[in-house]
């Protein structure tokens, strides 16, 4: 609702008063209207922002998040397609992922594979589920174990932590550049999707430490895990790898997208123009 919507539905409200009444109320509301920041319609690529209702005290208070409905599918079916499709894709990869993970140990000291802790699938729908989880912290979603090839040195983030990696990113090992911008450091999350904690698409899950500030500073990034993560997904293949809060504002909104369109035949077109995104290393550095 933009401010000339807020100025019909408020003279709409004051039309039954008395003359002297409807002249203070119409003074006030244009007032606080003429103090209050212009919003742009969704038009211009970013969905506007939600108004900020402004009280009698003038104090001014943050409107609720949007409400994203996923599109209703069949979880058992969407599931054993999605194993079968991992279960095939090993089978079928696994000259390429011992390659890959020979020259990994060949190259560089440490693990073939590493593991992280990201952020699930969010299976609380509102405030009232909230109540009734036994979570002690909300971290957003159900945290579960993710596998990659190894891309970086050993303790690469000991000094740095948690940050994005970048172009030419130091921390990167030579193998590691090559696997990264093929995304075949992803392989090994084939087996998180046998396992039940992603599907071969969906949102790409996050670290619990950087979803804790993306949310912070993105209102609808916790929409995302209404979906179970996913190895490539809409916003993969359409954008490249995160390297700023406007790159993240970004997936965030194909990743709404794919929560109101996901189907099977959805699922099998991104994972069709995944291909090229590999072959071409578009996107990945």
């Amino acid at each position: 609702m933009l401010w000339e919507d807020v100025g019909d539905v408020w003279s709409s409200q004051v039309v039954g008063l008395p003359t002297p009444e409807r002249r203070k109320v119409h003074h006030t509301s244009t007032e606080r209207a003429r103090r209050a920041p212009a919003y742009g319609s969704a038009s211009g690529g970013e969905a506007a922002r939600a108004i900020e209702l402004v009280r009698d005290d003038d104090r001014r208070v943050a409107a609720l998040p949007i409400e994203i409905q996923p599109r209703s599918r069949s979880e058992i079916l969407n599931r054993a397609v999605n194993i079968l499709i991992a279960a095939i894709a090993l089978a079928v990869l696994s000259p390429v992922i011992v390659l890959v993970a020979l020259a990994i140990r060949l190259t560089s000291r440490g693990p073939v594979v590493y593991s992280q802790t990201r952020v699930g699938l969010d299976r609380r729908r509102g405030r009232i589920d909230a109540l009734y989880d036994r979570r002690k912290q909300d971290t957003g979603g159900r945290i579960f174990t993710i596998y990659k090839f190894r891309s970086m040195y050993v303790d690469a983030e000991r000094e740095s932590g948690a940050v994005w990696a970048t172009k030419h990113d130091p921390r990167v090992t030579p193998v590691g550049r090559f696997l990264r911008r093929t995304r075949l450091d992803e392989l090994p999350q084939l087996v998180n999707v046998i396992k039940g904690d992603m599907n071969i698409v969906g949102p790409r899950p996050e670290r619990p430490s950087i979803f804790a500030r993306l949310r912070e500073d993105i209102t609808e990034y916790p929409l995302r895990q209404r979906a179970r993560p996913g190895i490539t997904g809409w916003a993969q293949i359409n954008h490249t790898y995160d390297a700023s809060i406007d790159d993240v504002r970004t997936k965030v909104r194909y990743d709404l997208e794919y929560l109101q369109r996901q189907c099977l035949a959805e699922d099998l077109k991104i994972m069709v123009k995944t291909v090229p995104v590999m072959l071409f290393k578009k996107g990945g550095w």
